[in-house]
């Protein structure tokens, strides 16, 4: 049985006085409501690519029985976010939405009729005070009383209170699946499971990596699947150059491939479970564990005798495979579970593949030019940070899908087309491994990014005394002089896929008066990046979970979090952040 969808609830709170007031204002509430409805509905899409579907209260909610009716309706409902919505006044702590685990906000009209305004401004206080963070939202400008319409600064809001509330509901009740354990004393790779029940309401699993090999030589998998992914496979993914001294047969490469590619099918199905297993009488296998992500520990107990987890890495988070076009899943490479927890967070608000990458080495303008015999131009012109990871980067970072300008950029998974998915796999080879990091063999992918394009590089941290910590830059991907690339790239490792990355600077940020700075104050060694400026949605998501910001490239006018936020300050927000996030401590006490 598939689990409900988690859905946003609309709250047409309103006037209780009967008998002359309330009356006149029924169909202004409720109106109000179904617009706010018809806004999301029209607008966002779970992680599936669906509509994000919305639920009204039965009637307007004007004293304490009205309310709990519609906290009965919404918890049947599985509803994760509230937005109430009025034009008027309304009596704030019998109406408001008490229940501790919803995300909250207040959409009050801007009239002059009727005090909206004062109701929302008296609700936020009530919310303040019950220490029930809750977005306040109100138009800049006044509306007639008869006006219907959202203006544009309040539908932005609704919009990412509501994408980001579904974000916080599709992670409810789902596991993180740590394929292994704790990679070469990688701290990020070891998992805090108070960390993801506390603050992300996600359980967090176990799976020996003996599980693959079991399953492999038990064929605990879907025969036929296999034989069409490994032709595929074959078909679509050519080697690379191996740069081994002594390298692996045809024979052992072979026996690679096939083992490689099983893996990757093995899992997916640990992760999500898979039906068909049940034909070959697997029903436990069949189920899986309800995984939202996943990470796999690799090396080295793995990587040692066994193909590494590259292509299986770079497959699963990418928005295709043998069957097509599918939903990205996050794997993390070296079980990294803070790195693949930024990934979630970035898939569940764009809907695009995330990419996993060591945050290796900052190129200063005169490094460059000392190296090459020139500086480098344009957008990398004052320096640009290497990603790259061994192999395990999905392969939509290629920059090969095309918009319909034919720029290149990284699409939703629902709208890759057989040409953006043919090109991305054009652009990638599959160098065999270094064995002298990977001895058991397999095949890294390996590709340039061949688009400049908008990109969000976002890292969690873990601090003591803390807790959890997000850390977001805006920027671009840039391409390189081919010269440059090859002479840069062959420094690292030229059989992994490269990005070259460069933040937006502000010299009044310290953290971002120049790239330097950003490589200086990253907080590991991994990051994670996805196509385009979602900042804004990060930071909202951030404060619903109460995950302060300790550092990003954006505007303060483009900040939106609770109101209760105010309280703590105003002149320094990253300060009153921290403040709020430990005040309030995380969502799911």
């Amino acid at each position: 049985m598939e689990l409900s969808k988690c859905k946003i609830g609309i709250r047409p709170t309103i006037d209780g006085r009967w008998g002359g007031i309330r009356e006149g204002l029924e169909e202004q509430t409720m109106g109000m409501a179904k617009a706010a409805k018809a806004l999301i509905e029209a607008n966002l899409t779970y992680s599936d690519g669906t509509p994000v579907q919305v639920v009204i209260a039965d009637s307007t909610i004007g004293g304490g029985r009205e309310a709990a009716l519609c906290a009965d309706k919404f918890g049947r409902e599985n509803v994760c976010g509230t937005l109430s919505v009025t034009p008027c006044w309304c009596y704030g702590s019998e109406t408001m939405d008490l229940d501790p685990t919803t995300v909250k906000a207040v959409w009050g009209f801007n009239g002059t009729e009727r005090p909206g305004a004062v109701y929302l401004a008296a609700v936020m206080a009530a919310h303040a005070q019950k220490g029930l963070p809750a977005f306040s939202i109100y138009g800049h400008d006044v509306q007639d009383a008869d006006d219907r319409s959202i203006p544009a600064d309040v539908q932005e809001k609704i919009l990412r209170f509501a994408r980001c509330a579904i974000a916080v509901g599709e992670m409810r009740n789902k596991a993180y699946v740590n394929i292994g354990a704790i990679a070469m004393g990688i701290m990020g790779s070891c998992c805090d499971p108070d960390f993801f029940q506390k603050y992300l309401g996600i359980r967090a699993e176990w799976v020996d990596m003996s599980e693959i090999i079991r399953r492999v030589n038990l064929e605990i998998y879907d025969h036929e699947e296999y034989e069409r992914a490994y032709a595929w496979v074959k078909a679509n993914c050519p080697e690379g150059f191996d740069k081994n001294a002594k390298p692996y047969s045809a024979e052992d490469k072979e026996k690679q491939w096939q083992f490689v590619t099983k893996m990757t099918m093995i899992i997916r199905d640990i992760m999500l479970g898979n039906d068909k297993l049940n034909a070959i009488g697997r029903h436990e296998e069949a189920i899986g564990r309800n995984a939202i992500a996943g990470g796999f520990q690799g090396q080295r107990m793995w990587t040692d005798y066994m193909p590494n987890g590259d292509f299986a890495e770079a497959i699963t988070n990418s928005s295709f495979n043998w069957n097509g076009k599918k939903e990205p899943l996050v794997l993390a490479t070296e079980n990294d579970t803070l790195n693949g927890v930024a990934m979630l967070f970035e898939k569940l608000l764009n809907h695009r593949a995330s990419i996993f990458a060591d945050v290796r080495t900052y190129w200063s303008p005169e490094a460059v030019e000392r190296v090459v015999g020139h500086r480098p131009e344009g957008r990398a012109a004052n320096g640009f940070i290497h990603l790259i990871n061994p192999g395990a980067a999905a392969l939509d970072a290629t920059g090969c899908a095309k918009d319909e300008n034919g720029q290149g950029v990284m699409k939703t998974w629902w709208e890759m087309t057989d040409e953006d998915i043919d090109a991305c796999l054009k652009a990638t080879d599959w160098c065999p491994a270094d064995l002298g990091y990977f001895r058991g063999g397999g095949f890294s992918s390996h590709f340039r990014t061949h688009a400049e394009m908008p990109v969000t590089m976002v890292r969690m941290n873990l601090v003591q005394g803390i807790g959890p910590v997000m850390q977001i830059a805006e920027g671009w991907t840039v391409v390189l002089d081919d010269e440059m690339h090859k002479i840069l790239d062959q420094r690292t490792d030229p059989t992994w896929p490269t990005t070259w990355f460069v933040p937006r600077l502000d010299e009044a940020n310290p953290a971002f008066k120049d790239v330097y700075s950003v490589m200086a104050n990253w907080g590991a060694n991994h990051g994670t990046f996805t196509y385009g400026h979602i900042g804004k949605d990060l930071i909202t998501l951030a404060s619903m979970l109460r995950i302060p910001v300790s550092m990003h490239n954006l505007s303060d006018d483009d900040l939106f979090r609770p109101h209760s936020w105010a309280a703590f300050g105003t002149k320094d927000l990253e300060s009153a952040d921290y403040r709020a996030c430990a005040a309030y401590g995380p969502l799911y006490k």
